[in-house]
């Protein structure tokens, strides 16, 4: 049935097909839209409306995936040899390359050919320059590129995976959000992309896992294809690439970050590497800041608000997932206590109060005052860094080790596994 299914997507795919629930045009004219449009051109100067044949391009693909790591699953994964040993192998090559696994199956060397070489865009001292400019984000990009996310599980395709798995709903909801922080910090740590490094080596165990949960996913009979298209699509993958990069640079100088388009731009060229790695590589990805900001109008106007219970049930498992656990020693229970509230205020601030009022979550007042007060200290820090010479090194050190600090804090001395999910709630 799951390779029915995805010889249906790849035709899809070739013959131009969007989802139902793809409804850029028939929202486009709206006037709400038409006068976010407006704001937009005063903003930035520029019209944020998308060319057709861009709007097209992300639409359709939305039925377009990873076709060479799934060959990998397919042949391995969900082959005879199972996923256990498929863990295996693909951990002996990316420890010690693909010619050390004995009688390496051929879609693994295929994998790890695409892999290991660079694309032909590539700039290594832009994509050393977008992780820097991550990093010095802080730990505030971990709250706000989460709470961006709350605002699109709105949308199926988006949180129907998620829900399905039950990875981000209930109790599990903080392992998950946290194996998301341990990426981020993996891959925007200096060197994180290189060949061995721990970061590349996130990115293929994430690579893999999205891939073993979309053929898990297309088994499922409640997935709905024809609105959707398929899970964890490039579509939306690639959305969640601008999520670590324009987004978080245009909303972080609301508490003080001082990031310039030039510094943008060096953000989009470092999360397109790590989506390339990922195995997400449309050829529509943003090249410049004008392009992003365009996509991301596309991707708010063509949201179809159809997720339900499902979404709503994501939202409100994020902020639960960080008040303390009984049991917790009292030190660690006074940081989370802390920690708690600063990301109520966090997501009171950057949440939009109607998402924020249509949900069940805590009372914003009086912690979303922490983001407001701090903004005028982050644009001092941010000021002195900017024109003080060899500052910018300091904070870079500063910034890496309050990210470690957090994320341990969070987790203790426990590992990311990046484990797919192997049985399903529903």
């Amino acid at each position: 049935m799951a390779r029915e299914k995805v010889s249906a997507t790849l035709e899809a795919a070739a013959a131009g097909k969007i989802p139902t629930e793809f409804r850029y045009w028939e929202r486009l004219w709206d006037p709400r839209v038409q006068r976010a449009r407006t704001m937009f051109r005063t903003v930035f100067r520029f019209d944020p409306q998308p060319s057709e044949e861009l709007v097209r391009a992300f639409g359709t693909a939305y039925y377009q995936a990873d076709p060479v790591a799934e060959a990998f699953v397919d042949e391995v994964y969900l082959g005879e040899l199972g996923p256990k040993a498929g863990r295996a192998m693909l951990d002996q090559a990316l420890t010690h390359g693909v010619e050390s696994v004995p009688d390496a199956p051929r879609s693994l060397v295929r994998l790890f050919e695409e892999f290991e070489t660079a694309p032909e865009w590539l700039d290594p001292d832009l994509v050393a320059q977008g992780a820097a400019v991550f990093r010095r984000w802080g730990t505030s990009v971990f709250s706000f590129a989460t709470t961006s996310t709350l605002e699109m599980y709105s949308e199926s395709s988006i949180a129907k995976p998620l829900s399905y798995t039950g990875g981000y709903a209930g109790d599990k909801a903080h392992k998950r959000q946290l194996e998301t922080v341990r990426f981020w910090i993996d891959v925007s740590d200096p060197g994180g992309l290189d060949p061995g490094a721990r970061g590349r080596q996130t990115a293929m165990r994430v690579r893999i896992m999205h891939v073993f949960i979309r053929r898990k996913l297309m088994q499922q009979p409640e997935w709905d294809y024809d609105a959707w298209g398929v899970p964890i699509s490039i579509g939306d993958a690639t959305l969640t690439l601008m999520g670590g990069s324009v987004v978080p640079g245009l909303a972080l100088w609301s508490i003080g970050y001082q990031t310039t388009v030039r510094e943008i731009e060096a953000t989009l060229h470092f999360w397109r590497y790590v989506g390339h790695l990922l195995g997400v590589q449309p050829q529509w990805y943003p090249r410049d800041f004008r392009e992003s900001v365009q996509l991301m109008f596309a991707a708010f106007v063509k949201r179809a608000h159809t997720a339900g219970a499902d979404g709503a049930e994501l939202v409100e498992s994020y902020l639960p997932a960080f008040a303390p656990k009984p049991g917790t020693p009292w030190r660690k229970r006074l940081r989370d206590e802390i920690n708690y509230r600063i990301q109520i205020g966090y997501t009171g601030v950057w949440l939009p109060p109607a998402t924020y009022a249509r949900h069940a979550m805590p009372r914003r007042f009086p912690w979303l005052l922490h983001p407001i007060a701090q903004a005028p200290l982050i644009f001092g820090a941010e000021t002195l860094r900017r024109t003080v010479p060899g500052l910018d090194r300091v904070a870079d050190r500063v910034q890496r080790r309050r990210r470690e600090q957090w994320y341990r804090n969070e987790v203790g001395d426990r590992e990311a596994d990046f484990q797919p999910v192997e049985e399903f709630r529903r």
